[in-house]
């Protein structure tokens, strides 16, 4: 039987015969690395640097303490809010909000200025992108448009795809939210990208977009039992005042009045006791609409800024030196594996 087994001696031979036949080649290795070189020198030339822009915030843990103000007012029968945990906003879930769909849209379409006027952040993105070039080529592309502040609900078919197109290249790539120490509430948002005004920008309106979001949805409930204790008091009091007025009117029809006729000071003696009882309870009402308000502003945002992004930003940027060594031993190496394999090809063949 033939014995297909190779030595460790003809190994060698063989690894010999490719080191000098690449030697013989290295007219052509020597140039190919260097037109890779140039390539990469040119490269380091066209390609944009790569601007980083980092917030830095600070996560509220949504934690109250027992006691105070919320188990005053508890106590009395009325719900201030401003008890229990973020829920929906804490933690993990919140590094999702940032990233979601519905708070990146919301914030591209937040209003910047840029050569003295007003547009939007997704018009910045399309305008650096330079979409609007091709765009002009097609009719149904070349009127669409995004205001600042447009309603999002409005929109047609087309610019929602466009939408889906910038929130995918942000998300995937550009956009990154990040928790360093889960036992620190302290997380990153991070944006890379070729536009340092945009880098910058949309990073702190995506923040300001999701504070008003928290702030909305974390403080409606303390805001909606504020209203109604401010409705409530209002009305008391109109029912209080009214009471007042008929004590007066009760006491000027019984001035003078017969003291043997009782009987027509029974209105007065009702005003009095509506007087008395409307007092005790807009007393109530008011040391609770307070409590309400005070709650109210304690609902701070969910995100305090603690560091912004601050123009010139950190940039990366493809240095001339490392597009040429890249450019050259990439080259060279496409040769050299280039030149083995059809020399092994070459050698299959006549055998």
């Amino acid at each position: 039987m033939e014995n297909d087994e190779i030595t460790l001696k003809e190994l060698l031979l063989k690894a010999k015969e490719r080191y000098t036949y690449l030697l013989s080649q290295w007219k052509m290795i020597v140039l190919a690395g260097s037109i890779g070189a140039l390539i990469g020198l040119g490269y380091s030339f066209t390609k944009k640097p790569i601007y980083t822009a980092t917030l830095t915030y600070a996560l509220e843990d949504g934690k109250a303490s027992g006691g105070g103000l919320g188990s005053l007012a508890s106590s009395f029968g009325f719900d201030i809010g401003g008890g229990g945990n973020s829920g929906a906003f804490s933690g993990s879930n919140l590094m999702e909000l940032f990233k979601s769909r519905a708070m990146v849209e919301q914030t591209l379409l937040a209003s910047v200025a840029q050569n003295n006027k007003t547009i939007s952040l997704a018009e910045m993105y399309i305008q650096d992108k330079k979409w609007r070039d091709n765009w002009n080529e097609k009719p149904a592309l070349k009127t669409i448009t995004f205001l600042p502040n447009s309603d999002r609900a409005k929109f047609t078919r087309v610019q929602d795809s466009i939408f889906g197109v910038i929130y995918n290249d942000l998300s995937t790539s550009a956009l990154t939210v990040d928790q360093k120490d889960k036992k620190v509430a302290i997380g990153t948002i991070t944006l890379k990208g070729t536009n340092e005004y945009f880098a910058q920008q949309f990073t702190l309106a995506l923040t300001n977009t999701v504070t008003d979001f928290y702030i909305e949805t974390k403080s409606k409930r303390a805001k909606e039992n504020m209203d109604i204790l401010v409705r409530q008091t209002d009305s008391i009091r109109g029912e209080l005042n009214g009471a007042i007025t008929g004590v007066a009117v009760a006491n000027d029809n019984t001035f003078g009045l017969n003291p043997a006729l009782n009987v027509k000071r029974v209105p007065s003696a009702r005003r009095q006791v509506d007087v008395q009882a409307n007092t005790a309870i807009l007393t109530e009402l008011v040391k609770q609409a307070e409590l309400a308000k005070v709650t109210l502003r304690k609902e701070t945002p969910l995100i305090q800024v603690i560091d912004q992004p601050i123009l010139p930003l950190p940039k990366e940027k493809f240095g001339k030196v490392k597009g040429i060594l890249l450019g050259g031993i990439l080259a060279g190496f496409l040769t050299v594996l280039g030149l083995i394999v059809r020399r092994i090809f070459k050698e299959i063949a006549r055998s």
